[in-house]
């Protein structure tokens, strides 16, 4: 792959997760100022969760098989665009949430390809896809620290920006390489999809106890992504979108590490020590003193390396060569879809329930995902079994 490669996909990652970042971690603190209660933010939240769970479906059986992957992304990088404008639009939660399920249909499939077109012009993906996909975080950051030192957290303008940059992305996406269609006269079931196939590891009850903790595990996970920014501006820390990109800078310190922390930890400890990072950011939340609000935030990066990424290393291990996409598949599934629904609406509903005069009894919302994440940590710890190849 030549720089010339390497600097479009380089500038593909960066914009395709700034588009996202600009709106998505202050939308509940905007909800919340016109009107919206917890209930509404939690519903409008699960959009992404619904569309994470059909867009499989677009990406595996219609996007991959008939057209190729940079002019099928241009097509619905504007399509995300003009909804996400159209969901800036609205005040009323119903027609919120339908409008932004629209938007997030056109866009979660962005995701796995612009992943594609990465992939397709990388002869080591394993090695060289990292260094591309790390540009997307940095966008994330640049995002939230753009946001945050705008002041602009309480107003639609996040939005806007996304609607700007997602029409940008529709135009460059014309002008990346040549990407065919992967599955081109291939036989393509819904079952490869969602990885289906793979559901025979459940047989084995340290690989059911790893799916079934990991998707109890993104309830409390999407108490942070949906109403930590809305808890961080009623408490009254300055620039909290900026400040909250500490935990993506922590995610990239942490992900350089991880080799050195798989050669000290076993993958259940690994597990554990993520798992217990969630539930201490909760509990640092929950008091809410000045250094443990840095703290809570700043844990990110364990919170999401030694759980998500070393859960798919975890896999990656654990299954055949042969079985290796498809239980990668059923565990974002599992958890991207199922969990992260089941967490919209219970974030939302204990948000809701300890709502007060002045905004919300934050100590009470903060200890119900700790203690969650706590009791999920100790059905781990008791059940699971680390296996010698994974």
């Amino acid at each position: 792959m030549n720089a010339s490669v390497r600097i479009r996909l380089s500038a593909l990652m960066f914009l395709q997760y700034f588009a996202w970042g600009t709106w998505y971690v202050t939308l509940g603190t905007y909800l919340s100022k016109i009107g919206f209660n917890g209930l509404n933010i939690g519903d409008v939240f699960s959009a992404s969760a619904w569309a994470a769970l059909f867009s499989p479906i677009f990406v595996g059986m219609i996007a991959d098989r008939y057209f190729s992957a940079q002019k099928i992304l241009s097509i619905l990088y504007f399509c995300s665009s003009v909804a996400l404008f159209w969901t800036s639009t609205q005040t009323a939660p119903s027609a919120f949430f339908s409008s932004l399920l629209v938007t997030m249909a056109c866009y979660m499939p962005t995701i796995s390809l612009s992943n594609a077109v990465c992939f397709h012009q990388m002869s080591n993906p394993s090695v060289m896809f990292p260094k591309i996909r790390l540009l997307g975080t940095i966008g994330w950051i640049v995002a939230g620290i753009l946001v945050g030192t705008l002041g602009i957290e309480l107003t639609l303008y996040p939005m806007w920006i996304g609607v700007i940059t997602l029409a940008l992305l529709g135009i460059y996406s014309l002008f990346l390489p040549e990407t065919p269609p992967r599955m081109k006269y291939k036989v393509v079931r819904l079952k490869d999809v969602f990885g289906f196939d793979a559901l025979g590891l459940f047989s084995d009850r340290s690989f059911l106890v790893f799916a079934i903790g990991s998707m109890l595990l993104t309830i409390p996970l999407a108490f942070y992504y949906n109403f930590a920014n809305l808890f961080l501006n009623e408490v009254g820390l300055v620039n909290p979108a900026g400040t909250m990109t500490l935990g993506q800078m922590s995610e990239i310190i942490f992900m350089l590490l991880m080799p050195l922390f798989f050669r000290i930890f076993s993958i259940k400890s690994m597990l554990m020590i993520g798992m217990l990072a969630w539930a201490v950011r909760y509990f640092l939340f929950a008091h809410g003193e000045l250094w443990m609000l840095y703290a809570g935030i700043i844990l990110h990066g364990i919170c999401y390396d030694f759980f998500f990424l070393t859960g798919q290393i975890y896999i990656d291990r654990r299954v055949g060569k042969n079985l290796r996409s498809s239980a990668q598949g059923l565990m974002a599934l599992l958890t991207y879809g199922i969990g992260m629904l089941g967490g919209a609406k219970v974030s939302g509903y204990v948000v809701n329930y300890f709502q007060i005069d002045v905004g919300h009894n934050w100590m009470m919302i903060w200890l119900f995902p700790a203690f969650m994440a706590l009791f999920v940590l100790s059905l781990f710890a008791l059940l699971f079994k680390e296996s010698h190849n994974g």
